[in-house]
């Protein structure tokens, strides 16, 4: 279970994952010992899983997306292993309410996401599909504002 301490680290390392320990101690007002020891737990106990390069703007012309999808019947796990396979869904999220699964998308051109999507709708036990394109982020990555 997490503790106050423990929040608060990880929110110091989601604004800098390269951040000293020593940098850390003292925002937190704790040893480094204490800092590396929690810091270790966390990785450990599977919640910290790693740690990433943020870039401060999308490096190409990829199309990015959102994809809602229904599923048919009881399929859930069978359509979730299928998808899973599929590299152009970098993350794939289960939900309620009308959808059963969200999945962000990313493809280097129009030609490759129009093929995706094709490729999606004929994925045994999928029933229907909304697709929407992200535009300019304005919460949340790097650039975006406040």
């Amino acid at each position: 279970m997490f503790d106050s301490l423990d929040r608060e680290l990880i929110a110091l390392l989601r604004n800098d994952g390269r951040a000293p320990v020593a940098s850390l101690a003292a925002a937190l007002g704790v040893s480094r010992a204490t800092v590396k020891a929690r810091l270790d737990r966390l990785i450990e106990e599977g919640v910290v899983l790693g740690f990433t390069v943020v870039l401060s703007a999308p490096q190409t012309d990829a199309i990015r997306a959102i994809m809602l999808i229904e599923v048919a019947g009881k399929a859930t796990e069978a359509v979730v292993r299928r998808l899973r396979g599929f590299p152009e869904i970098r993350v794939l999220h289960a939900t309620n309410g009308r959808w059963d699964l969200v999945a962000e998308i990313e493809t280097r051109d129009l030609r490759s996401f129009d093929a995706l999507l094709r490729r999606v709708r004929e994925v045994d036990g999928i029933g229907v599909t909304e697709t929407n394109l992200l535009l300019a982020a304005r919460k949340g990555a790097p650039g975006a504002g406040a």
